[in-house]
C-alpha cells in the first residue's frame, strides 16, 4: 500500500510553516551570536541553531522538488519560498 502524498495546498501550508520556523531559528541564532563569544563552549548553542536552520533549508529544497514532481501544474516556487510579508514570523 502506498502512502498518501501531500496535496498542493498541504505543501503550501507546510512551506509557510517551515519558512517561519527557519526565520525564527535564524533570528534566535543571530541574537545568541551577538550576545555570546564566537568561539568556545558558549558559542555552541548559536552554532546548533545555525545547523538547525540550514537543515530546515535543505528540507524545504527537497520538498520544493517533490512538490513540483507531484503537482507540476499547481506548484509554485512561493510555496516553500514565500515572500517575507506572507510568512507567519515577523520581527
Amino acid at each position: 500500500m502506498t502512502k498518501p502524498r501531500l496535496s498542493a495546498e498541504e505543501h503550501q501550508q507546510l512551506g509557510l510553516r517551515l519558512a517561519a520556523i527557519r526565520d525564527e531559528l535564524l533570528h534566535l541564532g543571530t541574537d545568541l551570536m551577538n550576545a555570546y563569544p564566537k568561539y568556545g563552549p558558549e558559542a555552541v548553542p548559536a552554532r546548533r541553531l545555525t545547523a538547525a536552520y540550514e537543515a530546515v533549508d535543505q528540507a524545504r529544497c527537497e520538498l520544493d522538488n517533490l512538490m513540483f514532481r507531484e503537482h507540476p501544474r499547481q506548484g509554485e516556487t512561493t510555496f516553500y519560498y514565500p515572500q517575507t510579508e506572507d510568512r507567519a514570523y515577523r520581527r
